[in-house]
């Protein structure tokens, strides 16, 4: 990939790096805090299989001596190996409860993580709101809020507490073998210590592929949900060969550098097994030589080195079986490095102190007044500013006509007033309250919008208006229909109100669609409303009903209508033109700020 490709992926792997560093300890430390009872418990579990492979251990010195020694062993009468045989059956249980309590524990953490981090990142996409769209596909913001967000699950689920017990369980079985074979210990620590650096060499590999293996994924899911939202205009433009083409290359590349991640995870598994075996060779080794030396003569040290090399035997898999679950939740903190690096990059939320005071969180209502002060933004600043010091006002109840050709900002400056962008100078203000200290909840309660093409949702009629207001009574719903010229058209379905509409409105005509849109207005009833080209797409028949509906929508309140229509300019009140982002002064009725 070259350096230009990699800008326009997102990341270089110096900042990647920077971005994951700074989120994975923020997230560790509340993360640890979650697993630290699934810890503790993992921790208990490691000193009962220590206690476990003590009882084995003796159990099969028990046997073994019995088996070689000529006649009746001293004490055999006393059957020594059903105590130690009842106590490893007891240890068992109570370790396999303390399991199951354990991973119960880190799926809880890992649940809470999820939600909280779901949460953040649907607070900071509706923080930015619809102009998060013009930078990334709503396909690549869905594979964000779903999938990668899934994704972490092991980070705190599995890799959290592994990356703790990897170094309290190895401390805690090696302290005991120490005590009861010191030989077998060190053979234990040079193996255990190479496990690490053989996780580091192939790590740098594993995010490298876990990282590309998430770029693969986001690309063949926002191009899949992105031509499935076209499909009409695909088939229609005979490029339904070359777009499933297209999927299938996309496919073929996340299964290219899935198969790459899991080449990786084979060869860290592999060194750790080679390692695994290396120790369990090595002690057999040592201690069966001098079981050989001392064992023929039957001398006491003979008889008590068998079940201490026995215990170090046992103990070979259990040191190892924290390292192995650490090795494999590696892979699971290589996943939130993608992860991570998407995180980081949506806007954070306002902060809870950072919020306005009581005094500006609404206005009058008797009525909204708005003023554009010197108003600039520029979605693209290397194409100029699509608004370039903008400043008129709409005193309140009245209304305002948007008038200019495509491009010429209208749309932009209802996104400002709409407080989904942010002016780059100057301020919008509503009733001499500057927009950015009204609280979002706020602005949303005093406006309403109807833009091009209402957004419908799949389900019923009654639904996709109640959306405006779902606690609204019976006979609110009846006056907002009505007063949108809805009702007529509802009582020819044969389930009326409830009767099924598909996504986007599907089943229904733009005129149609616009007035469930009105009647959504009307059952708001915000003093506040915004119209970006609310007849555009119709015929000019249903363009005049729509505009009758729209005039008894605005009275009693303040009205910002963009529209290059003319039918639109018989709308009552003054004009406002405006050329590339400019206001032309001549055209204004006296109202320029």
């Amino acid at each position: 990939m070259t350096r230009s490709k990699a800008a326009r992926a997102g990341a270089s792997p110096r900042p990647d790096r920077s971005a994951f560093r700074a989120w994975s300890k923020q997230q560790s430390r509340i993360g640890r805090k979650l697993a630290m009872p699934s810890i503790l418990l993992g921790l208990v579990v490691t000193c009962l299989a220590i206690g476990q492979a003590w009882c084995i251990a003796v159990v099969l010195a028990h046997a073994l001596a019995t088996l070689g020694a000529p006649g009746e062993l001293p004490g055999a009468r006393m059957n020594p190996a059903w105590g130690p045989l009842l106590g490893f059956a007891v240890l068992a249980l109570v370790r396999t409860a303390l399991q199951v309590a354990q991973e119960t524990r880190a799926a809880d953490a890992a649940s809470w993580a999820r939600r909280r981090l779901r949460g953040e990142a649907l607070g900071a996409i509706l923080a930015r709101g619809p102009a998060l769209l013009r930078t990334g596909s709503a396909g690549v913001l869905g594979s964000l809020v779903v999938d990668r967000i899934e994704a972490l699950d092991g980070f705190f689920g599995r890799w959290i507490p592994a990356a703790q017990l990897a170094i309290l369980s190895p401390a805690a079985i090696l302290f005991a073998v120490a005590v009861v074979q010191p030989s077998a210990a060190l053979v234990l620590l040079i193996c255990g210590l190479f496990v690490p650096v053989a996780q580091a060499v192939f790590g740098i590999g594993a995010a490298v592929a876990s990282r590309q293996q998430f770029v693969a994924l986001a690309r063949l899911q926002a191009r899949f949900l992105d031509r499935i939202r076209g499909i009409a205009t695909i088939v229609l433009a005979g490029r339904a060969d070359d777009e499933a083409a297209r999927l299938g290359f996309a496919a073929a590349e996340l299964r290219m550098r899935t198969m790459r991640v899991l080449r990786v995870a084979f060869l860290s598994s592999a060194a750790l097994d080679c390692a695994f075996a290396v120790a369990l060779v090595a002690i057999a080794l040592l201690d069966g030589r001098a079981l050989l030396h001392g064992g023929a003569t039957r001398s006491w040290l003979g008889e008590l080195l068998l079940p201490r090399s026995l215990f170090a035997l046992i103990l070979v898999p259990e040191f190892f079986a924290p390292l192995r679950t650490f090795a494999l939740a590696y892979q699971d903190r290589m996943q939130a490095v993608g992860a991570s690096e998407s995180l980081g990059a949506l806007p954070k939320p306002p902060e809870p102190d950072a919020l306005p005071a009581p005094s500006v969180r609404t206005v009058s209502a008797h009525g909204v007044s708005v003023a554009f002060e010197t108003v600039s933004f520029a979605w693209d600043r290397s194409r100029g500013p699509a608004i370039d010091s903008v400043s008129f006002r709409i005193p309140a109840q009245e209304t305002v006509i948007l008038a200019g050709p495509s491009g010429s900002g209208k749309s932009t400056l209802i996104e400002l007033l709409l407080g989904f962008v942010a002016p780059d100078s100057g301020r919008i203000t509503l009733n001499g309250a500057d927009i950015a200290t009204i609280v979002p909840e706020a602005l949303s309660q005093m406006t309403a919008w109807i833009g091009q093409r209402p957004l419908l949702f799949s389900g019923s009629i009654r639904e996709n208006v109640l959306f405006a207001k779902p606690d609204a009574t019976p006979q609110q719903l009846e006056a907002a229909l009505r007063n949108a010229a809805l009702g007529a058209f509802v009582e020819t379905l044969p389930d009326g109100l409830d009767t099924m509409i598909g996504e986007g409105g599907y089943g229904l005509s733009g005129g149609q669609a616009q007035r469930v849109a009105i009647a959504r207005a009307f059952l708001r009833n915000a003093p506040l409303l915004l119209l970006d080209e609310p007849t555009a797409h119709l015929d000019p028949v249903t363009e005049l009903e729509i505009l009758d509906s729209l005039r008894r929508l605005a009275v009693g309140r303040t009205v910002l209508l963009a529209s290059h229509s003319t039918a639109a300019h018989a709308f009552s009140g003054r004009r406002v033109d405006l050329m590339n982002g400019r206001l032309l002064h001549h055209t204004l009725a006296g109202d320029v700020a």
